[in-house]
């Protein structure tokens, strides 16, 4: 059963990966995707009934909760999905299901819950087709797993948040040789998730003070594409290897997410870039794991360590809900976890930072896992140099894709 889901797992991401995580036909994709403005999901695809008037972005994401559910591909609700005769826009027996389930929680949220997102996908499926209805034995009389609520509730008696933060900036080179940072320019690797095209090279690039760029280019021979998130300070694009659209702009939570993590490349602002502040528990979290053929192809990378961690909830524009994890001993920030909205449930995003050193006085982390619901970038940088020019033309939208 174990063997079963992990190949359900690497079916799942591999066409995530190949086909874009879409519930319907694409139609007229070069014409939308060549306006200025950025579009919604029923510009963009056909057949849309029951996710109509959301961004590009958030329909995708959307997506993404639906597979991770379910433990599903896109091939389990698409006819001929991962082959060049699939056909997007026919009303499977599951794509019409999903579609009566997307209107139940929302009618269930709606009448129950004054709207708010209690009822998703996960809190029946976790993982599965079908719903368990009854209580096994084991769950009872063991020790349960225990999942933290996004939304912390705060404790008294616990630090200030805004003391945790100030121990980060400290750690981080201190609050005087924050501010005289401009901008950044790091050079490296990435393995992505499955390891399909083996390692790209990776630049990373920032200018205060919201600005960044991630750019993954893989050899032409390797026929993975490559992979692109931009953010210019106020509009963003992703281009993601052999995704159906190819490219996309942000309108939605990818792009709350993509302002903030422009602006926390520039650690000396981050009291100003979120609202709301509160201090969770301190709890212990533990690396990410990755499968075997991502990690053999970095050998350098240490995982499988738990780290004690201070936590501080903030929240940004739009609704954006972020967790930052902060180690207890050094202060330095190993982990944010960012929720989105999405019409059936938050969408997580979670970046893991480790391997911190010293660049011109500032502690910059070396080794970056960008995890969110269809792929994980594993990111080792070689090299970080600090207030250099960065050409502007990096932070726009993306050059045309070659035919």
């Amino acid at each position: 059963m174990r063997l079963r889901a992990q190949k359900k797992l690497w079916s799942r991401r591999g066409i995530l990966a190949a086909t874009g995580i879409t519930l319907v036909g694409l139609i007229g994709a070069g014409s939308a995707l060549a306006q200025q403005k950025p579009v919604m999901a029923e510009q963009v695809f056909k057949n849309i009934q029951a996710l109509k008037g959301i961004p590009v972005d958030d329909f995708m994401e959307t997506m993404g909760i639906m597979t991770a559910s379910l433990q599903f591909d896109c091939s389990d609700c698409h006819e001929n999905a991962g082959t060049d005769k699939v056909n997007w826009a026919a009303d499977t027996p599951r794509k019409i299901t999903a579609r009566m389930m997307v209107n139940m929680v929302q009618t269930i949220n709606k009448n129950n819950f004054q709207g708010r997102q209690v009822v998703t996908c996960w809190t029946c499926h976790r993982n599965r087709d079908k719903p368990l209805t009854t209580p096994t034995m084991e769950a009872i009389y063991s020790t349960p797993p225990l999942d933290p609520d996004d939304v912390i509730t705060p404790i008294p008696g616990l630090p200030s948040p805004e003391s945790t933060l100030d121990k980060f900036i400290q750690a981080s080179g201190g609050a005087q040789r924050l501010a005289g940072l401009t901008s950044i320019d790091a050079r490296g690797t990435s393995v992505g998730f499955g390891g399909f095209g083996g390692g790209g090279d990776v630049e990373i690039v920032a200018k205060a003070p919201d600005k960044r760029s991630t750019i993954i280019l893989f050899k032409e021979e390797t026929g993975r594409g490559d992979q692109l998130r931009t953010y210019d300070g106020q509009n963003g694009w992703v281009r993601t290897p052999l995704n159906v659209l190819g490219e996309f702009q942000l309108a939605g939570g990818d792009l709350d997410g993509a302002r903030f993590d422009a602006q926390l490349s520039f650690p000396g602002q981050i009291k100003q870039v979120l609202t709301n502040l509160k201090s969770g528990p301190p709890t212990t979290i533990n690396d990410l794991p990755a499968p075997s053929s991502q990690s053999s192809l970095q050998q350098d990378v240490t995982l499988g360590q738990s780290h004690v961690v201070e936590v501080v909830q903030g929240t940004g524009p739009r609704g954006l809900i972020v967790t930052l994890f902060f180690d207890r001993q050094t202060g330095l920030l190993l982990r944010e976890l960012r929720f989105g909205n999405s019409p059936i449930g938050r969408v997580p995003t979670q970046i893991d930072y480790s391997d911190y050193r010293d660049v011109n006085g500032i502690k910059f982390p070396f080794h970056i896992t960008y995890a969110w619901l269809d792929g994980r970038d594993s990111i080792v940088l070689r090299e970080i140099k600090t207030n250099v020019a960065v050409d502007e033309k990096k932070f726009g939208r993306p050059a045309p894709l070659k035919k």
